[in-house]
């Protein structure tokens, strides 16, 4: 699926670049602009960003799940993820509006 227009990124580049990330430092704090840097592309109109966001905290919630030790883990890992995205939810709104000329 096209992520950016700008920039003609997918979401399977996205998710590549991510899990390249994850395997250098599995707890670093993934950014769009590392991602952006990766690809060497600049993010032009940042219509996108939210969507890059939600693949990042996809791939990473999944990669750690991947990751935990004991499937007695699991759960835990899932629930932190779930309660920080659930925090993150307020963003929706920031959305671009459907009425914007690259929406």
């Amino acid at each position: 699926m096209l992520v950016c227009q700008c920039n003609v990124i997918t979401d399977r580049e996205i998710k590549q670049i991510v899990v390249g990330l994850l395997r250098e430092d599995p707890w670093q704090i993934i950014v769009p602009a590392m991602v952006y840097r990766e690809l060497q592309k600049r993010c032009k109109c940042a219509g996108c960003v939210p969507n890059v966001v939600d693949i990042i905290i996809t791939v990473t919630e999944e990669y750690h799940l991947q990751l935990a030790e004991k499937p007695a883990d699991a759960p835990v890992v899932h629930a932190r993820l779930s309660a920080m995205r659930r925090k993150r939810q307020g963003g929706r709104n920031e959305r671009r509006s459907t009425g914007h000329r690259a929406a």
